[in-house]
């Protein structure tokens, strides 16, 4: 058990380790330390400063009235030097040497003559001004000390050398600061890696939210979301990634009933191809029986041929794969042409395929699509135009800035609940136009694939065009697609 144990939280201390809360917590605690260093040396610093000038002041204080009570003593007698009781603290050191080098005179806790090699040594490496009394540190019995040399004048104003020497910080106020310094710190930076943790924890909490959802969200789950209320970045995240869920839903969605419909359209004509030389091979037929049912295997070859072919355009285009080359081009020859191309198609159709009004209008886009944007159109229009007068009519113009192309047929119109939806894959009107299985299948018949108005609409956005619908029961339906102007 102890080594599984041992595995198991060497495991979770990795994770730890690795995890992005323990960064922001260590970094956090880094820059702390550092601020906290600097902060604490400003402040040690600046302190023992303030505290070694007023010892300092003290001390010069204390030694001039000292100066002063030997002077007279010297003047008035040449006998021992006593210092009155109080004026020297047990931590003080006091010396008095004659012009000569003698000591008169003698009191502390530091022997004299190691007293006196303390200040001939600090005099050689620092050498005494006039300007201030020349103070000399060490630190005998780990005490800071401070020595000042002062002259004195006795009878005759002959000069002797007073030496004085007291400890800085005799109550070890620094040294307590420091530790205090010392102390706080630690205790913050303790209290910061702590509270670090617990905050980083806290803000981190949405994350493991977003990383266990999208652990258990799958391709038959994309309907779960976060639906976080927090406004900051985590809940910016959250909600972004609630958007990615939509659209990938979505787009599931999309792709089974694209397959869906897809498998429809080409089960249909499948069927009908089965049916024809099933009972075309069952019993001798006459050749007009045969040629019929070569002809609507025929049919129904060219319609599964355009089909494969729309699905092959639109799988292109929702891939990427397309190659758009745009040049400037008059988008009237665009449409002169395609009126070209389907006459025969109209004509066999019985119906009236007329330019209209055609000015030069010019955009940038790729002939090639644009041919086929109309084309689409035009042969929607011819497949769906009834009734006594069947005319189409394509014109193009300009307006707001705008240029655009108009495709107008005198079809029986489509209800306003449909014009929505027209643009949708495979969607059609009228559901009576769908292919059956084991009818007989008329080439004039207009049955297409559901395809060729999604073409047209990616063709138009991909030129930076819009389409437009207008249809009126019973009158016709005109496709506008606008453009902008170059």
């Amino acid at each position: 058990m102890k080594p599984k144990k041992f595995l198991a939280f060497r495991e979770r201390l990795g994770v730890l380790l690795h995890s992005i809360r323990f960064r922001l917590v260590l970094w956090f605690t880094a820059i702390l330390a550092f601020v906290l260093f600097v902060f604490s040396a400003f402040l040690f610093y600046t302190q023992s400063h303030n505290l070694q000038e007023e010892a300092i002041h003290e001390m010069d204080r204390r030694v001039t009235g000292l100066a002063e009570i030997v002077q007279t003593a010297l003047r008035q007698e040449a006998g021992q030097i006593s210092i009155p009781n109080g004026l020297l603290r047990d931590t003080d050191v006091f010396i008095l040497l004659s012009p000569d080098g003698q000591v008169l005179a003698s009191q502390g806790s530091i022997p004299a003559q190691e007293a006196i090699q303390i200040v001939s040594a600090g005099l050689q490496t620092t050498p005494r001004t006039s300007e201030s009394p020349a103070i000399y540190w060490t630190s005998p019995n780990s005490q800071n000390y401070a020595f000042i040399i002062t002259p004195v004048q006795g009878q005759l104003e002959i000069n002797f050398l007073m030496i004085f020497g007291g400890i800085l910080d005799p109550n070890a106020l620094v040294r307590r600061f420091l530790l205090t310094l010392v102390a706080g710190s630690l205790l913050t930076l303790a209290i910061a890696l702590v509270g670090g943790f617990w905050l980083a924890d806290r803000a981190m909490r949405p994350v493991k939210t977003i990383t266990q959802a999208a652990r258990t969200i799958g391709e038959t789950d994309l309907s779960r979301r976060l639906n976080m209320k927090s406004k900051d970045e985590l809940g910016e995240l959250a909600n972004t990634f609630d958007a990615m869920l939509a659209r990938l839903q979505a787009a599931f969605e999309r792709q089974r009933q694209f397959v869906a419909d897809a498998s429809h359209e080409l089960r249909t004509p499948l069927t009908i191809v089965n049916l024809e030389t099933s009972r075309a091979t069952a019993s001798r037929r006459s050749p007009q029986e045969y040629q019929h049912a070569l002809s609507i295997i025929h049919s129904e070859n060219d319609f599964m041929t355009s089909l494969v072919n729309d699905l092959l355009t639109l799988a292109r285009m929702d891939a990427g794969q397309t190659a758009i080359e745009k040049t400037r081009l008059d988008l009237s020859d665009v449409a002169v042409e395609t009126v070209e191309r389907l006459t025969p198609l109209a004509t066999r159709n019985g119906v009236t395929l007329e330019a209209g009004n055609l000015p030069e209008t010019h955009i940038l886009g790729d002939r090639q699509y644009l041919l086929q944007m109309l084309s689409n159109l035009v042969e929607n229009a011819i497949k769906y135009t009834t009734g006594d007068k069947k005319r189409v009519c394509v014109e193009t113009g300009t307006a707001d800035e705008t240029v655009w192309v108009r495709v107008s047929d005198t079809g029986p119109g489509i209800a306003s609940e449909h014009l929505p939806h027209l643009f949708d894959r495979f969607y059609r009107v009228d559901k009576a136009r769908t292919r059956d299985a084991g009818t007989e299948a008329d080439p004039r018949s207009p049955n297409g694939s559901g395809l060729g108005l999604s073409i047209v609409q990616w063709i138009a956005q991909v030129h930076g065009g819009e389409v437009r619908v207008e249809s009126t029961l019973g009158v016709g339906t005109t496709f506008e697609v606008r453009f902008k102007v170059v």
